[in-house]
């Protein structure tokens, strides 16, 4: 079976969407989000009205549900602590309470992140000659680029990492405003950058080019609600600067409740991610 010929939808750079014709006359789609979430791609048979799904092989299946399963649960769980977290910082005490929890929400978002990575890695490909995806050998590390899933999940990793710097220096004491801004409000403010671009990246794929609205599809739900939870820690991250003049942050209650909220996002995107899987 060849393929005949092929329309590619995308980005820039980067393809989220190929649909092509094979010559016994039926219609292949592949989609970025779906064969990496779902391990899924359809094909509508000649003559038929409606395209049917085709899965993977049961090996890439059982691998996505698997790392669906825990990226969808450290983040539902990392968000939760972020929110607990926020909470004492806001209402509780004048403690490292506060600061221990988000380290240990922290440590889950580090894990959610690889987690997502290794899904992009993992995902199946698809096989232009045939009405397929081709299942990948296991591996803990790629470099890929060039691929919109890829860039987006390591970006959000990345993001996960360069928070850590942040959270373990909160749990530091006696430090100076310029130490405050350099260990604290710096790494937090690159990684919710990071967050902010890995997430327009996912729109992008979820849309096939310009972000848009779909309310029918549970992956733009899941994506528009973890940029919205990038967008509300930005917000925190600015409110959090420590002026050097006075040794005071800039705003106490914009920087607890962006956190807060945009945690609350986060962890709402983890519960739904539960739905998108194989």
């Amino acid at each position: 079976m060849s393929r005949t010929d092929q329309a590619v939808e995308g980005a820039g750079p980067f393809t989220t969407r190929m649909t092509w014709r094979l010559s016994d006359g039926s219609t292949a789609v592949w989609e970025s989000r779906q064969a990496r979430k779902r391990g899924l791609l359809t094909v509508r048979a000649a003559g038929e009205p409606e395209a049917r799904p085709r899965r993977a092989d049961t090996a890439s299946v059982r691998r996505l549900r698997l790392l669906n399963a825990v990226a969808a649960g450290t983040f539902a769980a990392g968000g939760g602590l972020f929110v607990a977290g926020a909470a004492v910082a806001q209402f509780g005490p004048a403690d490292a309470t506060g600061a221990w929890i988000y380290f240990a929400g922290g440590l889950f978002f580090n894990t959610g992140g690889y987690a997502s990575l290794l899904q992009a890695i993992q995902a199946p490909r698809q096989d232009s000659t045939s009405a397929s995806l081709a299942a990948r050998r296991w591996s803990w590390w790629s470099y890929e680029p060039g691929r919109i899933d890829w860039l987006s999940t390591f970006l959000l990793f990345v993001g996960t990492l360069v928070f850590g710097i942040n959270l373990v220096g909160s749990l530091l004491g006696g430090l100076s405003a310029r130490q405050e801004n350099g260990l604290v409000w710096a790494p937090d403010l690159i990684g919710c950058t990071l967050f902010l671009i890995s997430g327009h990246l996912a729109l992008l794929e979820v849309c096939h080019g310009r972000p848009g609205v779909r309310p029918h599809d549970l992956g733009w739900w899941i994506v528009a609600v973890n940029q919205l939870g990038s967008v509300l820690f930005m917000a925190s991250a600015l409110a959090d600067f420590t002026r050097p003049a006075t040794g005071s942050v800039l705003n106490v209650d914009i920087a607890n409740w962006g956190t807060l909220t945009g945690a609350l996002c986060f962890s709402v995107g983890g519960v739904l991610q539960f739905f998108e899987r194989p």
